[in-house]
């Protein structure tokens, strides 16, 4: 009996090297994570300056709609999860692999 294997990598080339993507929505959430830190960051510095305030405060709601997006990955994988488990349910030995 054939062995089930999981999904298939996400493969980005670029030039002559390859982004192999596995656990995709573990790096979709690292990357949202990310954002969010830069957003603050570069709102925190615009805010040293009065000139730059107004852009500041843009860059805080952008951090705040990113803090919002994080819930909405898991959410997201949990329910594809749960998809793919009662897929599986009846297949003997089945085993859900992780995205």
């Amino acid at each position: 009996m054939a062995e089930k294997q999981g999904p298939r990598p996400l493969v980005v080339t670029i030039g002559n090297k390859e982004l192999m993507l596995r656990r995709r929505y573990e790096v979709l959430s690292i990357s949202n994570d990310i954002l969010v830190a830069v957003w603050f960051v570069v709102g925190s510095i615009l805010f040293f300056s009065p000139e730059t305030a107004e852009a500041g405060t843009w860059f805080f709601l952008l951090g705040s709609i990113e803090l919002l997006i994080r819930p909405a990955i898991r959410l997201s994988r949990n329910v594809h999860m749960g998809r793919v488990r009662s897929a599986d349910l009846h297949a003997p030995g089945a085993e859900v692999q992780e995205f």
